[in-house]
């Protein structure tokens, strides 16, 4: 009799946890869970900032759910440039948050030691920031709402031509992105009849710009077009490009809205007014779609600036939710990116659209200048560049 009893107990907590099992699998067939690599400590912790407040955003205004679907955001901290650490990360949220979706990635070689994994593993993958040329040919799993340099860089080049320079110098960081951005801008700026005198490549996280400036002031250009990063990285730059006095010498800084990026504007001050440069985005950028995202990126972040990496957090949570609509709520990966082909967006920086065949944005592009508006800086869109114009 014992024995019986025994037997039917182990029974009903066999059924209990057979249950409890399929409770859970159902729960987690109800979720989808997007994992997003981000840059939350260090000196570019503005960058992961910036998306994750990008990402709430969305959330806020469309809501947690989609095609049925719960979608749960998860957030590792990748610190900076780390592929090593990007990859190990990747695989656990893979092997143990069992995420649908990876998200984030504010610098290109962390990209690139994900990419196989999401090959690998069938798991798209949503860049955010990262803005290598040809990013996106490196797995077929990934998509990219954020920017490549060879097609947002010959805008500032050909502006500039159109406006009497001459005889350019080029100083980029000495990563993919800089090398891209030098490359693009090199080819423009020939093309359109100026000349290229000299370039330097700088390490990534200097802070010390004193002997390129130097350099630059030395030879002698009409126009400096410039890649650095945020952080500490670009208010270092204008600092020096003021104090050795190349604005007095009739040398005009340019180049992409990275080295005015919002978030350290407040850092640039002044010194920054008069740089003219090009990106997809500016928080002055007219429209009630924007209007709407900077009250509500505010509300959620109080005395920060919007910046492009949240627009293009934003647009990944917008691509990853029209995606999820597209396939009535199937996270498989490959339905996914076919899902993800040919999407038309309206994105606070405008119209934008998933190229069917490279996965890489398709969106118009701003020649901002800094100017003095109401006490403070900002970066003011006098001139749009439309996607496929020469």
């Amino acid at each position: 009799m014992n024995n019986l009893h025994a037997f039917r107990r182990r029974a009903l907590l066999a059924a209990g946890a057979l249950a409890l099992t399929a409770s859970s699998i159902a729960h987690a067939d109800d979720v989808v869970r997007v994992g997003l690599l981000l840059e939350m400590s260090g000196p570019f912790a503005d960058f992961g900032k910036q998306m994750q407040t990008g990402v709430a955003v969305w959330q806020k205004q469309f809501g947690e759910t989609v095609a049925g679907k719960k979608v749960e955001v998860i957030v590792k901290d990748v610190g900076g440039s780390n592929p090593e650490l990007a990859k190990r990360l990747a695989q656990e949220m893979i092997v143990r948050d069992k995420v649908q979706v990876l998200g984030g990635f504010g610098f290109t070689p962390n990209a690139l030691s994900v990419a196989p994994l999401a090959t690998q593993a069938k798991i798209p993958m949503v860049v955010m920031n990262a803005a290598a040329t040809g990013l996106t040919a490196k797995s077929p799993f990934i998509v990219r709402t954020s920017l490549s340099y060879d097609d947002v860089v010959p805008p500032i080049a050909q502006w500039a031509v159109r406006n009497g320079s001459k005889k350019a110098y080029v100083l980029v960081a000495d990563y993919a992105p800089g090398h891209d951005a030098e490359a693009a801008f090199t080819a423009a700026y020939r093309k359109a009849g100026g000349e290229v005198i000299g370039s330097v490549q700088t390490p990534v996280v200097t802070l010390d710009f004193s002997p390129y400036v130097q350099r630059i002031k030395d030879a002698k250009p009409d126009l400096v077009f410039a890649f650095v990063n945020g952080g500490d990285v670009a208010p270092a730059l204008f600092k020096e490009y003021r104090e050795k006095g190349l604005p007095e010498a009739g040398i005009q800084l340019v180049g992409t809205g990275d080295i005015v990026d919002e978030s350290i504007l407040d850092a640039i001050g002044d010194r920054g007014v008069g740089t003219v440069t090009v990106f997809p985005y500016s928080p002055s950028h007219k429209s009630e779609v924007n209007a709407r995202y900077q009250r509500d990126y505010k509300a959620l972040r109080p005395g920060a600036r919007p910046s492009l990496m949240s627009v293009s957090a934003y647009d990944g949570m917008a691509a990853i939710y029209a995606a999820l609509k597209k396939t009535n709520g199937n996270a498989d990966g490959e339905a996914l990116m076919e899902a993800f082909k040919g999407l038309q967006l309206d994105s606070p920086r405008g119209a934008i659209s998933i190229d069917p065949t490279s996965r890489d944005i398709v969106q118009n592009k701003y020649i901002r200048r800094v100017v003095k508006v109401d006490g403070g800086i900002a970066n003011e869109e006098f001139e749009t560049v439309k996607p496929g114009a020469p």
